[in-house]
């Protein structure tokens, strides 16, 4: 699983119906700066009418416009400048972007242009924006291990304070914590009175990480530690000045912990609802039936198609595995084996070091294998790191931040290392290939180094490419001798059943009305992931309904295209070229992506020296 910046993955564009969001609205004291820059991008879509060739030439600029007004990361990013604020959640403010995204989408509709893949994308962001409103999902705006509450801990992560600007917006971004977090208090208690509240298992996963911030000593908190690092060339006094600031900021944002920590335990945690699922709220299964599409992108398939290609999927992977305790030579049944992998101690690091260096070691095998399946690779590189430990009990086993090209910011690929018996290095390799390269740090730089892209094609994040892309990535380290003992090549069938068991498992939670237990099955019966890993990742889905089918889904769709275009051009294939084609337009729609591959492989009949990179 990948987190973009916030506002790339959980905030404009790319929200999800229900769940988390760095959402990205606008407040009645920021109306009229909304409405000049919206007006200022229609004005130059109006003005660029009668000479640009192409209709859609001219809309960018007001999407753009569009999305510096409303996200508080992109306007900073635009004016090279650090984020000083959150959003701003209000309902008064996601209605006034509400209606300045379907103004928008009203006109990309309409645009008769040759920019196909531009306008399908375009069109995708603003039916994610108007549709996260039009559900309310600001009710609910955590999943478990991601929310509103874990926001500034990875903005901490990620800020690199580098001159007294940045410092100074650092600390006002702190001080604005307490508003954001009281705003989202509010959506919270709207959920209340309508009865869209969250189930208890992801709740108290929310509870355990902001418990984590809360400490007396503000100088230990994650949320200062940029200001440990101030450059040397700042004055000694203004350094003294930003760090006693810092330092206070930190203690009112600890304080805004400490309100939602009481708010959820006294006000909130009495009406949460009893089912896993959101089948039995209202109109519940026609949001799950929606985030179904958002997150599969295109893929066409209903909850129910979905459950019945789970199934499938779980009985081919269970033959594939049956096969390698075979070669094995394990007495037992595959129960037995399971209780094998999970409970003998020479699958697991002894310590956090271990699984680190671990994680290191075969990141570097894999950064070696890429030439010999990709003929284009970023030149972003990226770094592994664990996972911060304020958060780690209840998050997921590993996951990709992306980093930032234009500011030489690194890639970082999470390793979880709290609980380090749930943690088997079996299932490291085929992790990191996901996480790392050839997945998503690949995927997702190819993107962001795009140069004749605006910049909503290199930011956007279509689920079921991306995670898609991700597993099929560890297919690739398959291919590319990365698993080497047969425990490894069963560790990356087990990481394929989860994601399969996700299928059905997903759509048992929020479709047919599943308990957890009922959840839970799948992959303790077939996998051999461990029990908190299931645990976990059984509470991201309660909590994120939908998007945890994009995975499989996605993984399909890039190997029926590779098997297509292995058969209609036979010996004239070629793969790395085909890998090259898939991601030379960043993430896209798999509907888009079939169009795509199709163009590609009529290219390559005509000439199998053609460019990979198609007209847009």
């Amino acid at each position: 699983m990948t987190l973009l910046a916030c506002n790339e993955r959980f905030g404009l564009g790319s929200r999800f119906l229900y769940g988390p969001v760095n959402a990205t609205g606008l407040g009645s004291d920021n109306m009229k700066p909304f409405l000049f820059a919206l007006a200022a991008g229609a004005l130059t879509a109006v003005l660029a009418q009668g000479a640009a060739a192409d209709p859609l030439d001219a809309l960018i600029p007001a999407y753009e416009s569009y999305v510096d007004a409303v996200s508080p990361e992109d306007a900073a990013r635009e004016e090279n400048r650090a984020p000083d604020r959150w959003a701003d959640v209000r309902p008064a403010s996601i209605a006034a972007q509400t209606d300045a995204a379907r103004a928008l989408l009203k006109d990309v509709q309409k645009a008769e242009t040759e920019h196909v893949i531009d306008q399908a994308i375009l069109i995708r962001l603003l039916k994610s924006d108007i549709n996260w409103a039009e559900t309310d999902s600001a009710r609910i705006p955590f999943t478990g291990d991601w929310g509103f509450q874990a926001e500034p801990v990875f903005a901490a992560m990620r800020t690199d304070i580098d001159s007294v600007e940045s410092a100074e917006a650092w600390i006002a971004r702190l001080n604005d914590v307490p508003r954001y977090f009281a705003e989202n208090i509010e959506n919270m208690r709207r959920g209340i009175e309508t009865g869209w509240t969250a189930n208890r298992d992801p709740l108290e996963t929310v509870i355990d990480q902001i418990r984590e911030q809360i400490m007396d000593d503000a100088s230990e908190s994650g949320l200062y530690a940029p200001f440990k690092a101030l450059p040397e060339g700042i004055d000694p006094e203004i350094a003294a000045r930003l760090r006693a600031e810092g330092l206070q900021a930190t203690a009112r944002a600890i304080s805004a912990y400490l309100d939602v920590l009481r708010f959820l335990e006294i006000e909130y945690r009495p009406y949460l609802r009893q089912g896993a699922g959101i089948a039995d709220l209202e109109n519940g299964r026609e949001v799950y039936a929606a985030a179904v599409e958002h997150y599969t992108a295109g893929a066409g398939y209903s909850p129910e198609e979905i459950h019945l290609l789970g199934q499938s999927e779980v009985t081919r992977i269970r033959s594939e595995m049956e096969q390698i305790i075979a070669e094995i030579g394990f007495e037992g049944s595959f129960e037995d084996f399971l209780t094998y992998l999970r409970t003998d101690p020479q699958f697991y690091a002894q310590s956090a070091d271990e699984l680190m260096e671990a994680a290191e070691e075969i990141s570097s095998r894999l950064r070696a294998s890429l030439p010999d399946y990709f003929g284009t690779l970023p030149e972003l590189e990226f770094e592994v790191q664990p996972v911060p430990d304020s958060i780690a009990p209840g998050y997921t086993t590993g996951r990709y931040v992306s980093g930032d090209p234009e500011e030489g910011r690194l890639g970082i690929y999470l390793v979880n290392t709290y609980a380090l018996d749930q943690r088997p290095l079996y299932e490291l390799p085929a992790l990191s290939a996901h996480e790392a390269v050839p997945g998503h740090h690949l995927q997702i730089a190819l993107a962001q180094e795009m140069s004749d892209q605006p910049d909503f094609r290199k930011n956007y994040y279509a689920t079921a490419f991306g995670e898609g892309w991700g597993l099929y990535a560890e297919r690739i380290a398959g291919e590319a001798g990365i698993y080497r003992t047969p425990y490894e090549r069963f560790g990356a069938l087990s990481y394929e059943m989860w994601r399969a068991c996700r299928l059905v498992a997903d759509t048992g939670l929020h479709w047919y009305g599943w308990t957890r237990s009922q959840a839970e099955a799948c992959f303790i019966e077939n996998s051999a992931l461990a029990p908190l890993n299931i645990q976990t990742e059984v509470t991201r889905y309660i909590g994120w309904p939908g998007q945890a089918v994009a995975y499989k889904v996605g993984e399909l769709k890039f190997r029926e295209l590779r098997a297509k275009a292995e058969l209609e051009l036979g010996e004239d294939f070629d793969l790395r070229a085909f890998h090259d084609s898939a991601l030379a337009e960043g993430a896209v729609p798999l509907d888009v992506l079939d169009v795509r591959i199709d163009d590609w492989i009529d290219t390559q009949q005509i000439s199998p020296s053609a460019p990979n990179v198609l007209p847009n």
